[in-house]
C-alpha cells in the first residue's frame, strides 16, 4: 500500500473551521498522522504542497453516474473535480433490482435517463451491480440508493394505481434485501413515472423499512413549480410519520411564475427540523436543469409506458388536448406544463439518439424545430417516435436569487445532478459543479468561505449518508483527499460543456493517487461503500 507525505498544505478539514498550516502522512489508505514538519520515513513519497488547499475529497451527494460508470471506471471528469465519492441511483433511478419479468422494463426506464441501456447493465441486486464494479476497478467510490422505480416495476409494472397491500409488503421485502446488501437507502422520484404513481400508504411503508435499517430517504418532490410548498409538506408527512431521515433532492423553483418561493421553502424546512423532521437538501450551482423529453408531458400520459404513450398519441383527438396542454397549461392534467412555464425557447437539445437530427444539439427546441419547418410540438413528437423518448434536454428555469438563497443556506450540500451521456452536449455540471463552487461562486461571488465551501461539499454528505470514516481530515479516516489552487476553475459552460476543470493538481482516494501533477494516473482504488 502507498504511503505518501503531503507537505506543507493549508488544511482545510471539512468541519467549516479555518484552515491551518500542517502536513499530513498517508499509510495504509488512511490518514496516519497530522502535524508539522513530519519527518518521512523510508519508501514515502513526498508532495510538496506549496501552501496549496488540501481538503477531503469531494462528495457528489445527487449525480446519475450509475450506468457510466460501468463504461468509464476511470471518471475523469469527476476526478478533475477532486469528486473522491459519488451518489447515485437517484430520483427513483437504479440500475437494480430487476426481478425475472421486469428486466425490459427496467432497462426501458433507465435508457429513457441516460440513454441506450443494455440487458448485461441491468442488475439483480446491489450485490450483483458491486461485483461488477469492483470486478473492473473504479477509480472513485460509489454509494448507491435503491430506486423505487425499480420496485414498483418488479411489482407493478407501469400500472397508474395504488399499491395493494401484498404489493406493498413485495416491494419492502424487495426493498429490505437491497439495504442489508448495503445500498444507502432508498429515492423517490414523485414526477417520473412509475414512481409518480406512488400514493402515501406505499410511501409510508418503504419509508420505515428506510428507517428501521438506519439509511436515507431521498425524494424528487412532486412538485418544483407552482406546487412546491405542497410537495414539500407530502415529503415532510413521510419522514414525520416514519421518523426516517431525508433528503430533499435539488430544492428549486421552476418558471418566472414560480421566482421567490425558495426564501418560503428555507422557512418550512426549517421549521420542520425544529419540530424534530431530519431533513436536508442537495442543489446544483447553475439556473438551468436537466432532463429527457418525456418529462415535457404530464405523468398521467406515461400509464401504461412508452407504447401505451404512443398509442395515445396517434388519436387526434388526444393528441390535440396535449399539444394544447403542453404549450398553454390547463385544467387537463395535473400541474404545471414546464414549455408554457418557460417557452420552447429555453428548452436546449443536449443529447440526440437519432443520426439525421444529431446536429440539432445545442439548439433550442424553437430554433430547432424552426430549421426543420415545423412546430416544436411536432418535433418532441418526432424525439418521442425515433428516440423511443431518451432525447435528453435542458432547461433554462431559475432564478439566481432564488438558487443563492438555497445553496447559502446551512441544509445545503453540492451535488452535480450530472447526467453523463457520451457524445452528447449534456449540461456543464457534470464537469464543473465542485470547482464552481470553490471557485467563483466563493471566490467571485462571495456566496460563502472556501471552508464554508469545502464542508457542503464534504462533511455534510457524508454524515447526511453515514459515511462515518470520510468527508473530513482526521486521523484513523479513509485518505480520500484532494489538493488544490485558490485559482481553482470550472471551465464547462452550456456552450462548451465538456470542458475540464482546471487548479487541482493531486487526488487520492483511499490512500492511492488517481490525479498527480494534473495527470490522471490510471489506478482504481475506489470501493462500493
Amino acid at each position: 500500500m502507498e504511503q505518501t507525505l503531503i507537505r506543507g498544505a493549508r488544511i482545510i478539514d471539512g468541519t467549516g473551521a479555518p484552515w491551518y498550516r500542517g502536513d499530513v502522512l498517508v499509510s495504509q489508505g488512511k490518514i496516519a498522522r497530522i502535524g508539522t514538519n513530519l519527518a518521512p520515513g523510508a519508501d514515502v513519497a513526498v508532495v510538496d504542497a506549496a501552501e496549496r488547499y488540501l481538503a477531503p475529497g469531494f462528495i457528489d451527494a445527487h449525480c446519475h453516474d450509475d450506468l457510466i460508470f460501468l463504461r468509464e471506471p476511470d471518471r475523469p471528469e469527476k476526478a478533475f473535480q477532486g469528486v473522491t465519492s459519488i451518489v447515485v441511483g437517484n430520483c427513483s433511478f437504479s440500475l437494480y433490482p430487476a426481478l425475472a419479468g421486469s428486466r425490459e422494463h427496467l432497462r426501458q426506464h433507465f435508457s429513457g435517463l441516460l440513454g441506450h441501456t443494455h440487458d448485461s447493465e441491468i442488475f439483480d441486486d446491489l450485490a450483483a451491480y458491486r461485483e461488477r464494479l469492483e470486478g473492473q476497478g473504479i477509480a472513485i467510490n460509489l454509494v448507491s440508493l435503491v430506486g423505487h422505480a425499480a420496485l414498483r416495476l418488479g411489482v407493478m409494472g407501469h400500472s397508474r394505481r395504488p399499491a395493494g397491500q401484498a404489493e406493498i409488503d413485495a416491494m419492502c421485502a424487495i426493498l429490505d434485501r437491497q439495504l442489508s446488501q448495503g445500498a444507502a437507502g432508498l429515492s423517490l422520484g414523485l414526477v417520473y413515472p412509475p414512481s409518480a404513481f406512488a400514493d402515501m400508504a406505499e410511501m409510508l411503508a418503504l419509508a420505515r423499512i428506510v428507517r428501521r435499517h438506519g439509511k436515507v430517504l431521498a425524494a424528487h418532490i412532486r412538485s418544483y413549480e407552482a406546487g412546491l410548498m405542497t410537495a414539500i409538506d407530502e415529503f415532510a408527512d413521510i419522514l414525520r410519520r416514519s421518523q426516517a431521515a431525508g433528503l430533499l433532492s435539488h430544492l428549486q423553483s421552476a418558471g418566472r411564475p414560480n421566482w421567490g418561493q425558495i426564501p418560503l421553502a428555507i422557512e418550512r424546512l426549517e421549521a420542520l427540523r425544529e419540530e424534530g423532521v431530519d431533513i436536508s437538501f442537495d442543489m446544483y450551482p447553475y439556473p438551468a436543469g436537466s432532463t429527457w423529453i418525456l418529462q415535457l408531458l404530464p405523468p398521467a400520459t406515461m400509464d401504461g409506458g412508452l407504447e401505451a404513450l404512443r398509442r395515445r398519441l396517434a388519436d387526434p383527438e388526444a393528441r390535440a388536448v396535449l399539444r394544447r396542454w403542453v404549450d398553454e397549461g390547463g385544467p387537463e392534467f395535473e400541474g404545471q406544463s414546464k414549455v408554457s412555464l418557460i417557452g420552447w425557447q429555453n428548452v436546449r437539445l443536449s443529447a440526440v439518439g437519432i443520426d439525421e437530427l444529431k446536429h440539432l444539439e445545442g439548439a433550442d427546441m424553437a430554433a430547432a424545430a424552426a430549421s426543420l419547418g415545423i412546430d416544436p410540438f411536432d418535433l418532441m413528437l418526432r424525439f418521442i417516435d425515433e428516440d423511443e423518448g431518451q432525447t435528453g434536454i435542458i432547461l433554462f428555469q431559475l432564478d439566481e436569487e432564488d438558487l443563492q438563497c438555497a445553496c447559502c443556506n446551512r441544509l445545503y450540500m453540492a451535488g452535480s445532478d450530472g447526467l453523463p451521456r457520451p457524445g452528447s452536449k449534456p449540461h456543464p455540471r457534470a464537469y464543473g459543479t465542485f470547482p464552481r463552487i470553490a471557485g467563483p461562486i466563493r471566490r467571485d461571488r462571495k456566496w460563502f468561505s472556501l471552508e464554508d465551501a469545502v464542508r457542503r461539499m464534504t462533511s455534510i454528505a457524508a454524515q447526511r449518508f453515514s459515511l462515518a470514516d470520510r468527508g473530513l481530515i482526521r486521523p484513523g479516516l479513509a485518505a480520500d483527499l484532494v489538493l488544490f489552487e485558490d485559482d481553482i476553475t470550472d471551465r464547462a459552460t452550456f456552450e462548451n460543456s465538456t470542458e475540464m476543470a482546471t487548479g487541482i493538481s493531486h487526488v487520492w482516494v483511499n490512500g492511492r493517487a488517481i490525479i498527480a501533477d494534473g495527470v490522471q494516473t490510471g489506478a482504481r482504488p475506489g470501493r462500493v461503500i
